[in-house]
This record gives C-alpha cells, structure tokens and sequence, in this order.
C-alpha cells in the first residue's frame, strides 16, 4: 500500500474514532486532575478495544489511532500513548511470566504503565543515563538514583526502567528492568508541567531487582529503549499532525465566518494565503509521517532516518500552524478554556520528548553521511588572484617559518 493512500476502511475507522473520542472520552478527560494520571479514562480506553488495540498493532495503525484522537481529545491520545510507551518493551521483551502478569491489566485500562529512561542530567542523550544498578551479590541489584519527567509517574502501577549495570560503557552498559511500583524504596512525585500531561520523577532509594525482572538481557537495554522509541517516533508525529489539523479546522471555521473590513477574514488575501500555507505543510508532514510508519511495518532499514524526519517536521509544522491559528483568530484564542489556548500549550512539549528536533536532525545527519563512500581528500591550492572550484577543498598554506 503506497504511504500516501489510506482505503476507505481506514479512512472511515479514522472518522469513528474522532467521533467516538469527541463522544465518550472528552466527558472523561474534563473531569479528570490536570497533570495527574485519569484512570477512568485510561480504563475507558481499554473497555473500548482501544489500548489492546495499541499492542497488537503496526506502526501505521498507532499513527491513524493517535492522530485519530489528537483530533478531538489530546488528553486521550496522550494517556493510550503513555499507555503504549511503558507497556511496548513488556510486549516486545518480557519473558512469559511478565507478559501474562501485566499485559492483560495494561491492555484492559486497569494497570497504568510509566516507560522510566530520562534522568536530570540524562535526557536527549540517553545513552548517558546514571542510574546506577548496583549488584547485590546474590544475582540481582539494587537501584539507586532518580529519573524524571517521566510518563504516568508517580503513580503507575509499573515501570520499565533503564539503569546502569556497566559503568563506562556508555551505551552498552545499560539495562531494563520491569519495576513493579510496590518495590520498597521505590518514591517520587508529579510534576507541574506547561502542559498539564501525567508526568513525574522517581526516586529509587535501593529498589531490588532480580534476573526475573530483567526486559531482555542485561547490559542491552539500550536496545530495548531505541526499539520502543523507533515504533514511537512517527506517531508522535501523528499527534502533532492529529493537532495541527484541529487548528487547521478552526482557522478554516473562523476565518470563513468572522467579519472584518465589509466582508469576512477569508476574503483578505493575507489570511487565505496563511490558511493555505497551514494546510499545505500539515499534509506534507502527514505523508511523511505515514511513509516512516510504512516504513517500519515493511521492516526497511531506513526506519531510524524517516522516524526521525516525521517527527522533526510534524512537530515543528504542528507547533508553526497552531501559532498561526492563534494568530488568525486573535485575542479570542487566549481565552483559558478555547481550543487553541489548549493546543497552544500542548503543542510545545513534542518538539523536546522522545529525542528533541536537534537530536532529530542528528540523527537524520549521521544516517545520510553513513550512506557516503569514503573518498580520499586531496588538498588543493588555488594560485593566487584565482578562485577556488565550489565544493573544492580548502587547504591553508603552511606557515612560512621565520627567524627571529
């Protein structure tokens, strides 16, 4: 199926689900804490098929899902993400036992799940993370350290927890755990964030882990945290996509309908012109996102460039047109409570979690010049008086020595 043709099947599915979040999740999401963990809504999304959903399905399937709610209610497609993010490595590394202990609770909406990687000092830069895993002797550890900004935290009933079991290995010395929020010293607290999303720390005060809690084999975590985030990457894409279309439709809306200077705001080329440009860069941040998530069910090895190229132009397009909706509908949309004043401050927050833009754009940097022959740089000098080819190296002459 090309990437940029959905059939009538999912296009009629993306439709429902829009309708049914507007209908039975947006009631929810209101009564819900702000910043807190919803669990009627988070058990809402699972009486509806939507979270078992989430597990079972591709990476095009999760990206129509989200964007799908993005749509219509941001706080339920935020919470079925989290859902998604702390559950993915049990469903994709956990051993049997793991699996049939927490999988059908996540899936059901009964368990909440957090996914424990950034740290204070430890955020884009993963492979730095010090959580310290320290053995205990009798084949397991014990945690020490802190991780913030994490999904559903404090109050998630598990978490997949990165640590460090080899110091000085960067990468290679990481490990998952599957931490059971019971675990003694196991603490922490929510966080007031711009965005009111269920995030916090947590602070391990030597929580004990064993082998059983291992999520793949150890000193091989990092490979479980880049796997989840591969899947994840172009789907929070799709939410920034889901967003930008909501204000898309709102500036189409008002701007069809507000008077101004004897006729409506449509009608002055400024304001057209804007809608147009808003629309044109929402469905090209669309196709790619779709193109990355095909990408990754088609198993192209690619996966990591185009995960990062939808989320890096979604992100910054979703962020460019809720701006310009604002903008469009003036002081109307800096009302607490308008749909934009929503939008505006939960667009921000995607542009940094799951890899920053700038780490987006280091990634897409290294997978291209990895495609690059090496070839052997020969300097040049260019006589003087004459200019040097484009794309000719530049040498510098050597200093002349001099006698003093």
């Amino acid at each position: 199926m090309p990437a940029f043709s959905l059939d009538p099947a999912q296009t009629t599915w993306c439709a429902e689900l829009s309708a049914l979040a507007a209908e039975r999740l947006k009631p929810l999401a209101d009564q819900g804490e702000p910043g807190r963990v919803n669990r009627p809504l988070v058990a809402a999304l699972g009486e509806l098929g939507l979270l078992s959903r989430l597990f079972e399905a591709g990476a095009l399937d999760l990206c129509l899902l989200r964007e799908s709610l993005a749509r219509t209610c941001t706080e339920a497609e935020t919470a079925l993400a989290l859902q998604g993010l702390g559950t993915h490595p049990v469903a994709a590394f956990g051993t049997p036992v793991q699996r049939a202990r927490w999988l059908p609770e996540a899936a059901a909406g009964r368990a909440v799940a957090a996914f424990a990687l950034s740290e204070p000092d430890a955020g884009s830069d993963a492979a730095a993370l010090a959580l310290d895993a320290v053995p205990d002797g009798r084949g397991g550890w014990r945690l020490h350290g802190e991780k913030r900004w994490i999904s559903n935290a404090p109050e998630a009933d598990f978490a997949t927890v990165f640590a460090r079991t080899t110091r000085g290995a960067g990468a290679r010395g990481v490990t998952a755990f599957l931490v059971p929020a019971d675990r003694p010293g196991l603490g922490g607290e929510p966080l007031d964030m711009l965005a009111p999303h269920a995030l916090g720390t947590l602070t391990f005060d030597g929580v004990p882990v064993g082998p059983e809690d291992l999520l793949g084999e150890p000193d091989k975590g990092f490979r479980v945290a880049m796997n989840t985030l591969n899947l994840f990457r172009p789907s929070v894409g799709a939410f920034a996509v889901g967003m930008a279309q909501a204000a898309l439709d709102a500036a189409l809306a008002h701007t069809a309908a507000r008077p101004a200077f004897g006729g409506v705001l449509a009608d002055l080329q400024a304001v057209s012109h804007r809608v147009a440009e808003m629309a044109t860069r929402t469905e090209a941040a669309r196709l790619l996102v779709y193109a990355a998530a095909v990408a990754y069910d088609e198993g192209d090895p690619d996966v990591p460039r185009r995960s990062a190229m939808a989320k890096l132009l979604a992100t910054e397009t979703a962020q460019y047109v809720v701006d310009a909706a604002v903008q469009l509908h003036g002081a109307l949309a800096l009302q607490r409570g308008h749909l934009l004043e929503h939008l505006y401050r939960e667009v921000r927050a995607p542009r940094i979690y799951e890899g920053a833009t700038e780490v987006q754009r280091t990634i897409i940097a290294k997978e291209l010049y990895a495609k690059v022959p090496p070839t052997e740089v020969v300097p040049t000098e260019v006589p003087p008086g004459e200019r040097r080819p484009l794309g000719a190296p530049y040498a510098p002459k050597e200093p002349k020595e001099t006698t003093a």
